[in-house]
């Protein structure tokens, strides 16, 4: 897990181990499933979602309601060039890869969710279902 380089102790960042760590363990696209952080607010009458999806073109999101489930999906795919065998990368960390998330939305009237995606953020409101009202009868008795 930690290189032992005696003469680049100096220059060696202690994070680098748990990146290593990282990469070798969960795979060099481990940082990509961690990329989309969310944010849920409940109001009186609907739920938002907010998703930080920095780097996504709206293009590359989809969103797609299965049942009761909103499916978010994003992918980004790599547009790799051969620069990095030419030596003009020093260092290349950004990812490319797929991501893809489940919410429940069995409250929410799927009928009428807005999506809006603005400056890295995917903001989704999603008004509630109206309770339904009980209904009332007379019963005949024979």
């Amino acid at each position: 897990m930690l290189r032992i380089i005696p003469f680049e102790r100096n220059n060696y960042d202690v994070f680098d181990a748990f990146r290593d760590f990282e990469n070798s363990f969960f795979g060099s696209n481990f940082a990509l499933s961690t990329h989309c952080r969310t944010d849920i607010r409940e109001e009186e009458d609907k739920y938002i979602l907010e998703a930080e999806m920095p780097g996504f073109e709206k293009e590359e999101i989809s969103l797609d309601l299965d049942g009761d489930c909103l499916v978010l999906k994003a992918e980004k795919s790599s547009g790799k060039e051969e620069k990095d065998k030419g030596g003009k990368y020093i260092c290349r960390e950004r990812t490319y890869g797929s991501y893809q998330r489940t919410f429940d939305v069995s409250g929410v009237d799927t009928e009428h969710i807005h999506a809006e995606y603005k400056n890295g953020v995917l903001e989704l409101i999603m008004p509630k279902k109206s309770p339904e009202k009980p209904t009332s009868r007379r019963l005949e008795i024979s």
